[in-house]
């Protein structure tokens, strides 16, 4: 909520300073999301530059239009490019507009707007069973006490999540429809149909975030 206008002011002149990687006194135009965000003021663009390459863009909304704060960073995307949905099994990464809802990582907590949950240990799990009511959501248990088929989840102690963002596909669980989308730290390499990249530009991005932000994702 923004309640008062000179801390408001002050954050986001910070924030901008802090991402912006080459000028950008003017405004954008119309980016190409612009009809698809409703009414969030931080965009994540990411587009693909063909097969498992993307670029990422971030963007924020003031009065005088869209402005790009950081434009050119390099994105993997899924194994298999992207695609018009998710779908479970299928290592491409959805289109389309997807809120940043919160965080988590095995480092601690870089700061920004979004809740974050640190993972400290082998019992965090991102569940991708679609028959249990905790598909894609995360849940901490040990392996062997877990109610949901661990063989079909993800086990959050890995390095590609030293820092994640959670994208918001498929939230209402819909079985097939996909689990475990993130925006997180790259090891080099394509992804399961998340997005990734660099970990410090990853971390100065989530500094910068706040409630309502959205990733747009499109080709």
């Amino acid at each position: 909520m923004r309640r008062f206008l000179a801390p408001l002011c002050a954050a986001a002149c910070v924030l901008t300073a802090s991402l912006v990687a080459a000028p950008a006194g003017r405004a954008a135009g119309v980016p190409w999301f612009a009809n698809a965000v409703g009414n969030a003021t931080q965009v994540v663009s990411v587009v693909s530059t063909g097969a498992s390459n993307a670029q990422m863009d971030i963007y924020g909304r003031t009065a005088a239009g869209w402005q790009p704060l950081r434009t050119g960073v390099p994105a993997h995307v899924g194994s298999a490019g992207m695609a018009p949905q998710a779908r479970s099994g299928v290592p491409a990464t959805p289109m389309g507009v997807y809120s940043l809802d919160s965080a988590f990582g095995t480092a601690p907590n870089p700061g920004g707007g979004l809740p974050y949950t640190q993972v400290t240990g082998p019992n965090y799990w991102w569940s991708g069973d679609d028959h249990s009511p905790t598909f894609n959501s995360m849940q901490i248990c040990q392996k062997a006490q877990c109610p949901f088929d661990t063989a079909a989840s993800e086990n959050l102690q890995i390095p590609q999540y030293k820092h994640a963002v959670v994208m918001g596909v498929n939230k209402n669980k819909a079985p097939g429809g996909g689990s475990a989308f993130f925006f997180h730290t790259t090891d080099g390499h394509p992804t399961e149909g998340c997005v990734a990249v660099d970990d410090a530009q990853l971390v100065s991005i989530m500094k910068w975030l706040q409630p309502g932000a959205v990733i747009a994702i499109g080709k």
